[in-house]
């Protein structure tokens, strides 16, 4: 399934953030990113009208499975391209900046054969 870039860095925060402190709200979505509030709560709409997050009463955030699919999709490639970037020598900001680039416009197959490579290496 394709879903814009926007909405996957949404999926990857939320996971990132729970990862750290066990729940999410908008408002730490909304810090974590530097959006503004309403900003994040009209891509929480979206989010959950298309079944990738679930909102409880008190507003914490959790990812459905689909949305934890593409979210732990997105980190793997995340963490993968920023740690090989830096083993080449870039410098870790930049290797970051690249990798939340990277991690959005490549191909499973293409990741998937990176992947291998880079494994094979270790």
């Amino acid at each position: 399934m394709k879903i814009q870039e926007s909405a996957e860095n949404y999926l990857e925060t939320i996971l990132m953030i729970d990862q750290r402190k066990g729940n999410v709200r908008s408002i730490d979505i909304a810090n974590e990113l530097e959006f503004k509030k309403p900003s994040v709560s009209v891509a929480m709409k979206n989010l959950r009208e298309n079944g990738y997050i679930n909102v409880d009463e008190n507003g914490y955030i959790t990812l459905t499975p689909s949305g934890k699919e593409i979210a732990e999709t997105m980190y793997e490639r995340h963490i993968l391209f920023s740690e090989w970037l830096t083993s080449l020598g870039v410098d870790e900001k930049i290797a970051v900046e690249d990798a939340c680039k990277i991690e959005h416009v490549l191909s499973r197959e293409s990741f998937d054969a990176i992947k291998k490579h880079i494994s094979g290496l270790r």
